[in-house]
């Protein structure tokens, strides 16, 4: 038995801690054990469904309720699962259809799992010649042993960002999810026994699904967890849960932390209480110091620590966790030469008043290495700024595409990420940005990320709703243009002010103008189903 599945069944007899789901209006608490009686009968169901060792299944569920016994009956089936980008109500349904039936085809998933609020996709599936199998009918499978793992098993198929139409997922195994889980509760500090863990994270996201599901089950941690929409219904219903349960590990994209402190400016004194809270993870997307600042002011009367704030660097390809800081460490930030860091490609620290501020991401999490590479694929040393390569146990062999199998991993394990970054002398790791999305002006290198987080400062702009978008150079001068949304679209002298002051914060934090600066309304920029932003689709909004 793998060591993954091992460690889960052995929680599952002996933890006395749960799961909470339903909250705000129904609150449901249910122990390891009772999940995993669950899944036993959903393991009946699946063995009876002709699910069995080294299958793939497709999830399409919300609820984590259902979620939770559904990944551990397929993990005592031997087989993997790959949760499906779910609709929203503002998804075309033909079109995602196509791309649900290219994934399925992609990952030869044997069957696909079913689940409120997503009865609706039933027929749509079905009709595709895609075998269903709906939760309710696993609910009443006969009660079934799990079968034997090996460490090699696949144990998730995770789909990366942005995988519609020619997806690509990460192929993660048994030994993978274990040594990052492990990684994690060790860095954090973790005690499964005490500790309660707060979370609206969507569960086909890894950040939900293994930071806020799986490792919980695995070590039998207390988790409350609700869904995106309830967050998004009502942000400070986040809040109040930390308080409500005494909470002390939560996580959540940088936007959230801006729309809490929004929210907790506006309440009244005592109406929640953040004073237990140990650890609050800021991850999936660029962190912003001066939202992280906004937070802490925003929640020191509700008895926040400061900190508790803990800017974090992940990815799919390392199952999770590449970076985390020792808690009770708070935000630190790195102060380097903006013209070092954008013309010489070194971070040299600087105490001038325009330096730029990075904040750092933590050290590596224990069973990772990283190195940063220059063009020229030599190693560079601290604060050379380059390529964040990486390799460890944790670290996916790679990808399952349209086309096949690719691996992910050079001749000696490196696997690159993508991400333009360095490590300072005490090995903090600080990310600048994707390589793909640096704009190269009059030979500087300028940061979508610090674009976007001037752009975001202006009043009127949604959080975590602005995008720096590159304009491929041709016979030209590279530039780039900026598209921000506001919910103000239909008052024209806003859109002005808002449209003037984005090029004027642009100008003052980068030193450079944006050729365009598009004021839209919301929901109209290009997102992936996780919430980042997808750059390279969003020319098409400044008309380019």
């Amino acid at each position: 038995m793998s060591k993954f599945t091992e460690v889960m069944y052995a929680t599952a007899t002996t933890s006395t801690r749960g799961l909470v789901t339903g909250e705000p209006d129904v609150p449901l608490r249910q122990t390891w054990g009772e999940i995993h009686r669950q899944a036993r009968r959903m393991a009946g169901g699946l063995a009876a469904a002709g699910i069995g060792h080294g299958d793939t299944i497709g999830v399409l569920a919300g609820m984590p309720v259902d979620i939770a016994p559904v990944c551990q009956a397929t993990w005592m089936r031997g087989a993997s699962l790959t949760m499906l980008h779910q609709p929203t109500p503002r998804t075309d349904l033909s079109v995602w259809t196509r791309d649900t039936e290219t994934v399925i085809g992609m990952i030869t998933a044997s069957a696909v799992i079913v689940g409120a609020p997503f009865e609706a996709a039933v027929p749509l599936l079905a009709e595709r010649g895609v075998r269903v199998v709906t939760i309710d009918h696993l609910r009443a499978g006969p009660d079934t042993d799990p079968v034997e793992t090996a460490e090699s098993d696949v144990v998730v198929q995770q789909l990366t960002s942005g995988s519609t139409g020619s997806p690509k997922a990460v192929r993660l195994t048994h030994a993978n999810l274990n040594a990052n889980a492990c990684a994690m509760l060790d860095r954090l500090k973790i005690s499964p026994e005490q500790d309660v863990m707060i979370s609206w994270l969507p569960l086909f996201h890894d950040m939900g699904m293994i930071g806020f599901l799986t490792v919980p089950m695995l070590f039998g941690a207390e988790v409350v967890s609700i869904t995106p929409l309830d967050f998004l219904h009502a942000p400070i219903l986040w809040a109040e849960l930390m308080g409500k349960y005494r909470g002390a590990v939560t996580a959540a994209p940088n936007f959230a932390y801006s729309v809490l402190a929004h929210r907790l400016a506006l309440a009244e004194d005592g109406a929640v209480d953040l004073s237990t809270m140990r650890c609050l993870l800021n991850g999936a997307e660029p962190v912003d110091p001066d939202t992280l600042i906004a937070f802490a002011e925003a929640g020191a009367r509700f008895g926040l620590d400061p900190m508790a704030l803990a800017p974090t660097y992940g990815m799919a390809e390392v199952t999770l966790a590449v970076s985390l800081a020792e808690p009770g460490l708070g935000m630190v930030l790195d102060l380097v030469d903006p013209d070092l860091l954008e013309a010489g490609g070194m971070a040299v620290p600087s105490r001038r008043s325009n330096a730029r501020r990075l904040p750092t991401l933590g050290t590596l999490v224990s069973g990772l290495e990283g190195r940063v590479v220059g063009e020229d694929g030599q190693e560079l040393p601290p604060r050379g700024v380059g390529i964040i390569e990486l390799r460890g146990a944790s670290v996916t062999s790679g990808y399952l595409t349209v086309d096949g199998p690719q691996p992910t991993q050079d001749a000696d394990g490196w696997i690159s990420t993508g991400d333009v970054g360095y490590f300072t002398e005490d090995g903090l790791v600080v990310v600048c940005g994707r390589v793909k999305d640096v704009i190269i002006m009059g030979g500087r290198n300028i940061y979508p990320t610090d674009i976007e987080r001037a752009a975001g400062s202006v009043r009127g702009v949604r959080p975590g709703n602005a995008v720096a978008i590159r304009l491929d150079a041709g016979q030209k001068r590279e530039g780039f243009a900026v598209a921000v949304e506001t919910n103000d679209i239909d008052q024209p002298d806003e859109v002005r002010r808002i449209e003037h002051e984005v090029t004027h914060a642009v100008v003052a934090e980068v030193g450079a103008r944006p050729r365009t600066v598009a004021v839209l309304g919301p929901g109209s920029i290009p997102k992936t189903s996780s919430g980042k932003l997808r750059r390279a689709n969003s020319i098409a909004l400044i008309g380019g």
